[in-house]
């Protein structure tokens, strides 16, 4: 049990890093909604959002905002879905693309776009439809004849059917012809062209990830140590792992559904809280979905605005080009164990 001063210097450092998540995501939401390819005066921009007399201005406004909200939503969830998949399956590594769950989402796009109907709401109903096929596989292959799952078997049953979509995904992209590069830049991370209709279908289905990590934040801490323990301490095991699992999952597909494969968000900032504020949840939790929105929102506008030609990188490469490097260190650290358990 953690002393009542140990508490109260937990609690202090959490408020204290919590003021600067929220300040960095603040900054990070202002830099995306005012600075762009069009050089547009904040005041005229304020101005346009709120009055519709101006078409132009109002529609740069108006994507900007929306852009912006959307990145930072699903770079909360990214975050989330990576630490309660690492506590889950007691597994440093594990991260929302872990069961193969995006991967098949990621399958169910692609085959919208190479049979050209992926306008509107098609395509992320073909990811979401895809994904929920991968996790009824990866849990039927998983599953004891008791009916428990246990965390390697489940690891592993996602990475075979994961190889497996990717060799499709592949196969499909050899057979496209014009399609190609469109189903490439896709599958690198992109929120190019979203709108409103992607933000409403995101929150839509990503709301359960939010309530239920946070109401389930006690049991998580207890799940670290290991379903006995967890079970001894009165946790319904099998009945919250399966929630927590299924709106995980379901969080993680409609991230892939509105905005492509994004790596290494759900990865690096569990860790990274873990090593400024410990591993107890409900510090945990915020932190993580304030950074991770704070993070996708910055690396956003970085694909926007690194190339000097004015074209849009994936967002994708920016969240890999700063996470592989951090996530490289973090290996290699030996100074300082990362604290793990509760």
């Amino acid at each position: 049990m953690e002393s009542p001063n140990g508490f109260y210097w937990s609690s202090r450092r959490f408020f204290v890093f919590l003021l600067l998540a929220g300040a960095l995501l603040g900054v990070s939401a202002l830099l995306s909604f005012f600075w762009g390819r069009f050089e547009v005066p904040p005041k005229a921009l304020l101005l346009a959002l709120v009055k519709d007399q101006e078409p132009t201005l109002h529609t740069i406004a108006k994507l900007r905002l929306v852009r912006t909200l959307l990145a930072a939503s699903v770079g909360a969830a990214l975050a989330l879905s990576g630490a309660i998949f690492q506590a889950l399956l007691r597994n440093p590594l594990a991260e929302p693309y872990t069961l193969g769950v995006a991967t098949g989402a990621a399958f169910g796009a692609t085959l919208a776009i190479f049979f050209g109907v992926s306008a509107g709401l098609i395509l992320p109903l073909f990811a979401l439809a895809g994904a929920a096929l991968t996790l009824l596989v990866v849990v039927y292959l998983s599953r004891t004849e008791e009916g428990a799952f246990r965390p390697a078997t489940l690891i592993l049953a996602g990475l075979v059917v994961s190889s497996f979509l990717s060799a499709g995904i592949s196969l499909l992209k050899s057979l496209a012809d014009e399609s190609v590069s469109a189903i490439v830049f896709w599958l690198l991370g992109s929120f190019s062209g979203r709108g409103p209709l992607e933000l409403s279908f995101f929150w839509v289905y990503a709301w359960p990830l939010f309530f239920l990590a946070w109401h389930f934040r006690r049991e998580l801490d207890l799940l670290s140590l290991g379903d006995i323990e967890a079970l001894e301490l009165g946790v319904p095991v099998r009945r919250v792992r399966a929630l927590l699992t299924l709106s995980a999952c379901l969080a993680a597909a409609v991230c892939v559904a509105v905005s492509g494969v994004i790596g290494f968000i759900g990865l690096i900032v569990p860790h990274l809280v873990r090593l400024t504020c410990g591993a107890r949840h409900q510090f945990l939790l915020p932190l993580s979905a304030l950074l991770g929105a704070a993070l996708l929102v910055f690396s956003d506008l970085g694909a926007r605005l690194l190339l000097p030609t004015g074209e849009e990188l994936p967002v994708g490469v920016i969240t890999a080009l700063l996470g592989a490097p951090f996530f490289a260190w973090l290996l290699k650290r030996k100074k300082r164990e990362i604290e793990w358990l509760p």
